[in-house]
């Protein structure tokens, strides 16, 4: 499956509407603005049946770098944007046939 675009979801609102594309990619841009200057400022951000969106603070850390396993890496404390899916969107989510998240299975190598 392939990701949902920006330009994909002007195109889905410019055929079920009609408006012209550039009035559509101005509103699509602008909410999307609207949505990130809140979660910049640490404001959740709640739409209705679908989800909420909120600024979580991860506590600082320590990792290890792959390549190098010896060495420590001191993981900063950061600011992430955690989601929670609405009612319906769970809903949906139930009905999602698995099987076809599921990356196909690896031929074993025989030696």
């Amino acid at each position: 499956m392939s990701n949902l675009t920006k330009r994909e979801i002007v195109l889905e609102i410019y055929r079920k509407t009609g408006f012209p594309q550039k009035q559509v990619v101005d509103i699509v841009q602008q909410t999307l603005d609207i949505i990130q200057n809140a979660l910049a400022a640490a404001r959740s951000v709640e739409l209705r049946n679908f989800g909420v969106l909120e600024v979580q603070v991860r506590k600082q850390r320590i990792g290890r770098n792959p390549n190098k396993p010896a060495a420590e890496v001191v993981i900063p404390r950061r600011a992430v944007v955690k989601f929670k899916s609405g009612k319906i969107l769970k809903q949906q989510l139930k009905l999602l046939d698995l099987t076809k998240l599921l990356p196909p299975p690896r031929a074993k190598l025989e030696i």
